[in-house]
């Protein structure tokens, strides 16, 4: 279901979770524009991705399908892997899911010592589980998610191939048509993971 439906039946809830998306996707994208330019790397500067300006890292396609389908995604930070090196591009692609995993700590953290009052644990609660889903959904091995990324960092060979892959014609849509395939298995693990998440900050 996508986010629009919401628009309608729960206005709050809409702009809640509509919030909570582009600051999750504005911080990992920043994190790997970040680390990558830290790593001496100046394509991201050069595209003007070191910003935690929402307008430069949101997708206009990958919204729209969040928006009515309530699956997305965001503009993906040019990182030159010359320029950083093997090792470089591990921590480059970790670094969004890390964002994520932080975003998601911090939440926690303040569902602990801010008053429980209905808005304070419908904000934070949406803010920790849409970065949860981030983290774990990007951290999947398959191509153009970062997984694959940290995977190709780890096992050279591999690396090439994925990229040889991400490099054909209709790659994007392959991956698309896999993980559209794959989305009840990909939805449990997701959903296993944030119910540990949950209980382990004692909201379930």
């Amino acid at each position: 279901m996508g986010l629009i439906n919401l628009l309608s039946t729960n206005p709050t809830a809409f702009v809640i979770i509509a919030a909570a998306l582009a600051l999750s996707l504005t911080v990992h994208e920043f994190a790997h524009a970040w680390t990558a330019d830290r790593l001496g790397d100046p394509t991201p500067r050069r595209f003007g991705r070191v910003t935690l300006n929402p307008a430069r890292h949101l997708d206009p396609l990958g919204t729209l399908l969040l928006l009515i389908a309530g699956f997305g995604f965001a503009r993906p930070v040019p990182v030159s892997p010359a320029n950083v090196g093997r090792w470089g591009m591990l921590w480059v692609a970790a670094a969004g899911p890390l964002s994520n995993l932080l975003i998601a700590l911090v939440a926690a953290v303040l569902l602990k010592v801010l008053p429980p009052t209905a808005l304070t644990l419908t904000v934070l609660v949406t803010v920790l589980g849409i970065n949860v889903v981030l983290a774990v959904f990007n951290l999947i091995p398959i191509p153009l998610l970062d997984g694959s990324r940290i995977l190709g960092a780890l096992v050279p060979s591999l690396g090439r191939s994925l990229a040889q892959f991400e490099a054909m014609p209709f790659s994007f849509l392959l991956v698309m048509g896999f993980i559209y395939l794959a989305r009840e298995p990909i939805g449990r693990l997701i959903d296993s993971v944030q119910r540990g998440v949950l209980q382990l900050v004692g909201l379930t």
